[in-house]
């Protein structure tokens, strides 16, 4: 199952939630505001990159481009995807659980 965080950690819980309850090694796609959790230097960082040591954690490219963020303000670990992407990732893990 792949997990997708489309709030931002700065309004929502949504990620917290996420990473305290889906399993290991499933991966989490941030997308939307979500992408916010993917920059480094904020308050979050140390949480997001540790989550990425048991989770494959990706980034939706076009919401970071939305949202004029430039790619290497992305964190090491994080992958960014494009829309092709998120169906590749989606086939390949069955089943979407959107974070809300």
């Amino acid at each position: 199952m792949i997990h997708t965080v489309n709030k931002s950690p700065f309004e929502r819980n949504s990620l917290d939630s996420c990473i305290r309850l889906s399993e290991k090694g499933s991966p989490i796609l941030l997308l939307e505001d979500g992408v916010y959790a993917a920059t480094s230097g904020t308050n979050v960082s140390d949480k997001v990159s540790d989550a990425a040591k048991d989770h494959p954690m990706y980034v939706m490219g076009p919401d970071l481009e939305a949202r004029g963020i430039a790619s290497d303000k992305i964190m090491d670990g994080i992958t960014v995807v494009d829309y092709g992407g998120f169906v590749d990732l989606v086939v390949e893990h069955g089943a979407v659980n959107s974070w809300l």
